[in-house]
């Protein structure tokens, strides 16, 4: 007996409640189908179903069966699948969600590039800080840049950006320099908002991690904002390196609390589910691990 033939046998008598049914649908003799149906059954050496004269059931031992038979062909397929097509040139539409900042500026770059090796692959582009519910609005991979990840969520690692402190010279001149994390209590800040809440600051203190609440003198969810409003010497800010780097070398901004670590934000594509991922998919997630995992964000 091939076991995986005799559970799809097994799955598609359930699913028509005929024996008969299963036998035409597959071009099968009726007395083979039932033969594999016993010969099933004496393999577990459990009854699966139960036949009369005018009806078909599963036993309790049939339903649990039936469920699990479907879970493995599903397995059986995508394996299959997923063998055939990488030996296929990648191509379909991808429906990608990016951060606003990172995205246009570090993987926009990135994105094109992977357009021109695998040009049968097209992109549906969401630049957005909102946090989206992948399977809702039907995204097959979304990029996040963040400290903290919900629970339950399938994710992959990609890289990593350090998260700096930094005012402009003209703030300071005023306001002075906080020289440890206790002293941005005394400061104007400049926070990072999501739709959800504001987070706090955390440090490496003393080789602890200390989370602190700051005064905030302007928030808002959008990293490019702040940077924007530290220039202008609104507050301190604190923000991703490839958000600041350009402003650093022009000195319109300064490092403040070098000494005090940041928890450094993990760069992470995020899948919609756990179950099959397309080829286009694992394409892109290889390619931009490939690109981001050892460089300097």
């Amino acid at each position: 007996m091939n076991l995986l033939e005799a559970m799809r046998l097994f799955v598609r008598v359930a699913e028509l409640g005929s024996f008969a049914a299963a036998a035409g649908q597959l071009g099968a003799a009726r007395s083979v189908v039932t033969r594999q149906i016993a010969a099933l059954e004496a393999h577990l050496g459990i009854k699966l179903m139960i036949r009369s004269t005018r009806q078909l059931s599963l036993t309790s031992a049939g339903s649990a069966y039936l469920e699990k038979c479907r879970l493995i062909l599903d397995l059986v397929q995508e394996a299959e699948t997923e063998v055939m097509e990488e030996r296929l040139t990648p191509s379909g539409q991808l429906r990608v969600s990016l951060p606003l900042s990172y995205g246009l500026r570090c993987l926009m770059p990135l994105l094109l590039e992977f357009s021109q090796i695998y040009p049968e692959i097209s992109f549906v582009m969401d630049f957005s800080d909102r946090q989206l519910h992948l399977i809702e609005e039907g995204i097959d991979l979304s990029i996040r840049v963040t400290s903290q990840l919900a629970p339950g969520e399938i994710v992959r690692r990609l890289g990593h950006s350090r998260l700096l402190t930094v005012a402009a010279p003209q703030y300071l001149a005023v306001h002075g320099r906080p020289l440890t994390p206790s002293d941005l209590s005394e400061h104007a800040c400049l926070g990072y908002a999501s739709e959800v809440k504001i987070s706090p600051w955390t440090f490496e203190v003393a080789g602890n991690i200390e989370s602190c609440y700051v005064p905030l003198r302007l928030q808002a969810n959008n990293g490019d904002a702040l940077a924007a409003a530290a220039v202008q010497g609104m507050g301190i800010a604190r923000l991703p390196e490839f958000i600041v780097a350009e402003l650093l070398a022009a000195q319109q901004l300064e490092v403040l609390l070098a000494d005090y670590e940041a928890q450094p934000l993990g760069i992470y594509a995020v899948l919609p589910s756990n179950r099959y991922i397309p080829h286009r998919v694992r394409v892109l997630i290889d390619f931009l691990s490939d690109k981001l995992m050892d460089m300097k964000q």
